[in-house]
């Protein structure tokens, strides 16, 4: 599958794969600035560019402000379990102590095989309607996968003569890990950003359409779509406006992360 969809990333062109993350993108981050019909009208009517949703909201006006939590909260999620996982890994790596390599990294293994869906769905049942807990939800289940990919990543680097000598001048943990392990773990960390990334979005979407996360009255893309896919045929545009959305997003940001692959183990093979 991924054979495939690096294939097809490479016949896509880069302008394409650009415009399909950056369209739902800039929705996103700058459609809650731009003015938008508030007053609520009849469902599933033709009134305004997109016409209206089941109840009777703006679907124009949805769209421009649903992007904020759709795509926030992933971003978010992703940034938090770099944090958390990454710290954990680069620790897990330098250490000196095995028993600190296994406690911090046996436990990480015990969340790995749990349901991604269900852990995130438990935690949003628990507290409706948070964005927060969602967000943290996410975070929490790409923890694991993040620190072992970091503490892979890092090993080599972490025991090179290199770290020892800096050890030796005395050195802060800090200007090691950040100023040189750090720079050992930038190329895997950049070609997973994309998986993970296109993962986040798709679980928080998920808990969305299934109704466990954030109430249904929210303009959320998610929401919207599973809020008014019983009027598909009503009013195409109250669902088709988000999903499209959503899955240009996902879809540009997977090409994207293949193509950088791809050309990341391009330079790494060829002669110096």
């Amino acid at each position: 599958m991924r054979a495939r969809l690096a294939a097809i990333a490479a016949r896509v062109p880069l302008v394409v794969s650009a415009l399909l993350v950056l369209i739902p993108l800039v929705i996103a981050v700058l459609g809650p600035l731009l003015p938008h019909r508030a007053r609520p009208g009849l469902p599933y009517a033709g009134d305004g560019v997109l016409g209206t949703d089941g109840l009777g909201r703006d679907v124009l006006g949805l769209v421009l402000v649903g992007g904020r939590t759709a795509l926030g909260m992933a971003f978010g999620a992703v940034v938090i379990a770099y944090l958390v996982g990454g710290l954990i890994g680069l620790v897990a790596a330098s250490t000196r102590h095995r028993w600190l390599d296994e406690l911090l990294i046996r436990p990480l293994d015990v969340l790995l095989p749990l349901p991604s869906l269900l852990v995130i769905s438990v935690v949003a049942v628990g507290w409706r309607a948070s964005a927060l807990a969602i967000t943290l939800a996410v975070a929490m289940v790409n923890v694991p996968t993040v620190a072992r990919l970091v503490r892979a990543a890092a090993l080599d680097a972490a025991s090179s003569p290199v770290v020892e000598a800096l050890r030796m001048q005395r050195e802060s943990w800090v200007t090691i890990q950040l100023g040189y392990v750090g720079r050992a773990v930038i190329g895997p960390v950049a070609a997973d950003i994309g998986t993970r990334i296109t993962l986040a979005v798709f679980l928080v979407a998920s808990v969305n359409f299934l109704g466990l996360g954030l109430s249904p009255t929210a303009s959320d893309w998610a929401v919207s779509v599973s809020r008014n896919r019983e009027g598909l045929l009503l009013q195409p545009w109250s669902v088709l406006a988000p999903a499209v959305l959503l899955v240009s997003f996902t879809l540009g940001f997977n090409l994207l992360a293949d193509r950088l692959v791809h050309r990341t183990r391009r330079l790494t093979v060829s002669p110096v």
